[in-house]
């Protein structure tokens, strides 16, 4: 099982940038894609930012322009890199991949929680 670990939550003031950071306990390169998505209270889970291993990136319509998914094979690490932050994007922050060719996310980091306060 791979070992997700985020970084990088915390209170944040409006208009600020977020960087975040996701540490994986293997090579990066064995996956088929990585993503960050993120779940706000009382509401669903949903995609932030993708990027395959061929590097096809996507943005939710809600982040599009602000944020820049990135990744690491030195260290292994996936970024998101978010801009002009608003206090919806408040939530807990996810981590993810998919270790196999299907694409579909099936390891999970715990979360990170991003608090955008005004």
């Amino acid at each position: 099982q791979v070992q997700l670990v985020e970084s990088g939550g915390g209170l944040v003031e409006v208009g600020s940038i977020l960087r975040l950071s996701c540490a994986a306990s293997e090579s990066i390169l064995n996956f088929s894609a990585m993503g960050w998505y993120r779940q706000a209270t009382g509401k669903e889970r949903e995609a932030v930012a993708t990027v395959s291993q061929g590097g096809v990136t996507y943005y939710a319509p809600s982040v599009k322009g602000r944020a820049t998914i990135s990744r690491t094979s030195a260290t292994n690490t996936l970024y998101l890199q978010m801009t002009r932050l608003k206090p919806e994007d408040t939530a807990v922050f996810f981590c993810a991949v998919a270790a196999t060719a299907s694409g579909v996310m099936d390891s999970w980091g715990k979360g990170t929680l991003v608090t955008v306060s005004l």
